[in-house]
C-alpha cells in the first residue's frame, strides 16, 4: 500500500511539473510573440494592393482582451491615416510598384478631411504615370471620395453608387421625459449650444438649425468640388437630386446608372477586375482566379524605412470624445494626454509640439488638463502648432487656444465655444410609481443635487454659476489666443459651429493645411532644417498588434478569396439602424452618465472620425439597444 501511495505521489508530481512546464512555455512563447515586431516581407514587382476593410482613423482604438473574450466590440481593422498616406506616396516613386489597387468592398469610412488628404496622395501616384484602380460593390460618400481620384473605378454588377451627403434626423426626448416624469435640469451658455436641445425640445431651435445647415452646406460643397475636380465627368446632381429618374433610365440597374452618371467606368466582379489588373502588372500564377502580381499594404508599409534624421518634433493626437482620466487611445483621456505632453517637455528632446485634434469636445476639466500641459510645454520657449482634422470643436477648440499657429482644412468643423451640463431628477417619476420622498436639510444645499427629491434653487444657482464662469474663461482663452477682445469673441462664440473657411475669415484659424503643413511650420519656427515627427504614445500595443496580425493574415494578398465580400445597397441602408442605436445610446449617456460640465458639440458628433467599434452601442445605459436593433450584417 505504501509503495502504491509513493508511486501515485510521483505520478502526481510528474503531472504537476509537466503542467507547470507547459504553462511556462506557453506564456514564454506568448511574451516572445508579443515582443517581436513582424519582419517586413518581400516587396514584389507589380501592384500595391490596398484592401480597406475597416475605418481610416487618426489614432487606433486599443483592442481589449475582454472585448475579444466576451465577443463585444468589433474586429474591424483600423488604418492609420498617416500610414496610408506614407505608403501611397512612396508607391508613386517606387520602381517596383507599377499600379495601386483599392479594394473598397468593406470600407469602414473616414472623415472628409482625412479622405481628401489620402486622395491627394493618390493624385501623386497618377501624376507619376501609374494607374490607380478601385473596385467595390457599393460606393458611398467616403468610398466615392477616394475612388474619384483613381484612374479607373470598377463597380460590381450587383452594386452601384449611393451618395447621401451630410445630414440626417436627430432624436428629441422632451415629450418622452415629460411622459416618464423625468425632469432634465439644463445649464448652458450659448444661444447655439444645441447639445442640450434633445432634452428640452422636440425639434432643433431656429438658431441651431441655421448654424448646422450652414456648416453642412459648406462641407457638401467642398465634397462635390473635390470629386468634380478629380473626376470632371461625374454628374453628382443627377445621382443625388434626381435619383429616381436616374435609376429608372437604366431600368433600375444601379451599376449601369453609375456608369451613365460618370461615377464609375466599368462593371465587373472581382475576378474580372483582377484579370484586368493582371494585364497591367502581370498575373500571379500561384493565386486563384483573378489574382495578380502584388504586394499587400501591410507588407509594403513594413518595408518602408522610418525617418529618423534631424530634430524630433513631438506630435500628440487628441482623437474622439475628451473624457476625464486615462482613457484611450481612440478616446481622448485628459490625464493620459497631459502626461504624454509633460513627459515630452521634461525630456528636453523635442524641438516643437504639434497637437493633432479630431474631436467634438467633451469634459471641460479634461480639456483644461490638456490645455494646461500644452502651456507647460510652451513655457520652454518651444513652438506649439495645432493641426485640426475633421473636427476641433468645443473642448477641441479649448485645447487649441495656446497654439502659436492653427491649421485647418476648409471642411473642418470648429468653434462651438460654449458649455453645458445636464442633470436629471426623478421626483415626479418616483411619485408616479408609489415611492414617496421626504428629507431633512440644515442648509439649502443639504443633500444636493438630490436626484430623488429634485434640485433646490440654491443648487441650480451654483451649477449655473459654474457654467457661466466656465464660459467666460473659455471666451477669455480664445480672446487672448486670437488677439481679440472677449466681447468680439462672444459674438462669434455662443456655441455656434463654423466650417474651416468661415473660421479662418473670423480669425479662429490661421492657415489652411494638413498635418504635414503644420509640422513644416513648426520645424521652420524651431529653426530645424532637417526634422522628423515622433508620435507620442505611439508605442505598439503588443496584444493589439498580434490580434491585428491574426485578423489580417488572409487579407495581405491580391487573391480574390482573400478579399471581403462587401455589402449591397440594401444592406448598407439597413445598417443605418445602428446609427439610430448610437444616437439613443449617446443621448442616454449624456442624460444619465453623471458627467460634469461639458464643452461638447453634439451636432458635430455625427461627423466624427469613424471608430472600429462604432457599430457597437456603448455598454451600460445603451446596452439594451444591441438587443433591440441587432448588429448589421450583409444583405442577401
Amino acid at each position: 500500500m505504501k509503495v502504491a501511495r509513493l508511486v501515485w505521489k510521483i505520478l502526481v508530481g510528474i503531472k504537476d511539473a509537466l503542467v507547470l512546464a507547459l504553462l511556462l512555455l506557453f506564456f514564454g512563447g506568448l511574451s516572445l510573440a508579443l515582443s517581436l515586431k513582424p519582419a517586413p516581407g518581400r516587396v514584389h514587382e507589380g501592384a500595391l494592393a490596398i484592401t480597406l476593410d475597416g475605418p481610416v482613423v487618426e489614432e487606433r482604438t486599443a483592442i481589449k482582451a475582454s472585448a475579444l473574450l466576451f465577443g463585444s466590440g468589433s474586429n474591424q481593422h483600423q488604418f492609420l491615416a498617416r500610414d496610408l498616406v506614407r505608403s501611397i506616396e512612396a508607391a508613386a516613386t517606387d520602381s517596383r510598384i507599377r499600379a495601386v489597387t483599392l479594394d473598397l468592398d468593406d470600407f469602414g469610412g473616414g472623415s472628409q478631411v482625412t479622405l481628401a488628404r489620402i486622395g491627394a496622395a493618390i493624385d501623386a501616384v497618377r501624376h507619376a504615370g501609374k494607374p490607380v484602380l478601385a473596385h467595390a460593390v457599393v460606393y458611398d460618400d467616403g468610398a466615392l471620395q477616394l475612388a474619384a481620384h483613381a484612374s479607373e473605378i470598377w463597380v460590381d454588377p450587383l452594386g452601384g453608387v449611393l451618395v447621401r451627403g451630410p445630414g440626417g434626423t436627430g432624436l428629441f426626448f422632451r415629450d418622452l421625459l415629460d411622459r416618464l416624469k423625468i425632469k432634465a435640469h439644463v445649464f448652458k451658455v450659448g444661444t447655439y449650444k444645441s447639445a442640450v436641445e434633445p432634452f428640452i425640445r422636440n425639434d432643433f431651435s431656429p438658431e441651431a438649425k441655421t448654424a448646422t445647415t450652414a456648416v453642412y452646406d459648406a462641407r457638401w460643397r467642398d465634397w462635390q468640388t473635390e470629386v468634380k475636380t478629380a473626376r470632371p465627368r461625374a454628374d453628382i446632381a443627377l445621382a443625388t437630386q434626381e435619383t429616381a429618374r436616374w435609376l429608372a433610365a437604366s431600368d433600375g440597374d444601379a451599376a449601369r446608372a453609375a456608369i451613365k452618371a460618370g461615377l464609375a467606368d466599368t462593371i465587373g466582379d472581382k475576378v474580372a477586375f483582377g484579370r484586368h489588373v493582371a494585364e497591367l502588372v502581370g498575373s500571379d500564377k500561384t493565386g486563384t482566379a483573378g489574382a495578380y502580381q502584388a504586394t499587400g499594404y501591410r507588407t509594403y508599409l513594413a518595408s518602408l524605412p522610418e525617418q529618423r534624421a534631424g530634430k524630433p518634433i513631438a506630435v500628440v493626437t487628441v482623437a474622439g470624445d475628451i473624457v476625464d482620466g486615462k482613457a484611450g487611445p481612440g478616446t481622448a483621456g485628459g490625464d493620459r494626454i497631459a502626461t504624454l505632453i509633460d513627459k515630452a517637455a521634461a525630456s528636453g528632446d523635442y524641438a516643437a509640439l504639434v497637437v493633432r485634434i479630431d474631436s467634438p469636445g467633451g469634459s471641460v476639466l479634461a480639456s483644461e488638463r490638456i490645455r494646461a500641459a500644452i502651456v507647460r510645454f510652451k513655457a520652454a520657449k518651444l513652438p506649439v502648432v495645432v493641426s485640426m482634422g475633421n473636427l476641433a470643436a468645443s473642448g477641441g477648440y479649448w485645447i487649441a487656444t495656446p497654439a502659436d499657429r492653427i491649421f485647418a482644412a476648409p471642411a473642418t468643423i470648429t468653434g462651438s465655444i460654449g458649455i453645458f451640463a445636464v442633470i436629471p431628477s426623478f421626483e415626479a417619476a418616483l411619485g408616479r410609481v408609489g415611492i414617496g420622498t421626504d428629507g431633512i436639510r440644515t442648509t439649502p444645499l443639504s443633500g444636493q443635487p438630490d436626484l430623488a427629491g429634485g434640485l433646490s434653487p440654491a443648487m441650480e444657482a451654483v451649477i449655473q454659476s459654474e457654467i457661466d464662469v466656465g464660459y467666460r474663461r473659455f471666451v477669455g482663452l480664445v480672446a487672448e489666443s486670437r488677439h481679440q477682445t472677449p466681447a468680439a469673441i462672444d459674438t462669434i462664440a455662443q456655441g455656434r459651429i463654423w466650417d474651416g473657411t468661415t473660421a479662418r475669415k473670423l480669425g479662429l484659424v490661421d492657415d489652411f493645411g494638413d498635418l504635414d503643413a503644420a509640422l513644416a511650420w513648426a520645424a521652420q519656427r524651431a529653426g530645424a532644417a532637417k526634422w522628423h515627427a515622433v508620435y507620442l504614445g505611439d508605442k505598439p500595443d503588443s496584444f493589439g498588434a498580434v490580434v491585428q496580425q491574426i485578423l489580417s493574415d488572409e487579407d495581405d494578398s491580391a487573391s480574390d478569396e482573400a478579399r471581403g465580400t462587401g455589402r449591397d445597397i440594401v444592406a448598407r441602408v439597413a445598417g443605418a439602424r445602428m446609427t439610430l442605436a448610437g444616437q439613443l445610446a449617446g443621448s442616454l449617456d449624456r442624460l444619465l452618465g453623471g458627467h460634469g460640465a461639458q464643452a461638447y458639440c453634439l451636432e458635430c458628433a455625427g461627423l466624427a472620425m469613424p471608430r472600429a467599434d462604432a457599430a457597437a452601442p456603448a455598454a451600460g445605459a445603451g446596452a439594451w439597444l444591441t438587443l433591440l436593433f441587432g448588429a448589421p450584417g450583409p444583405g442577401a
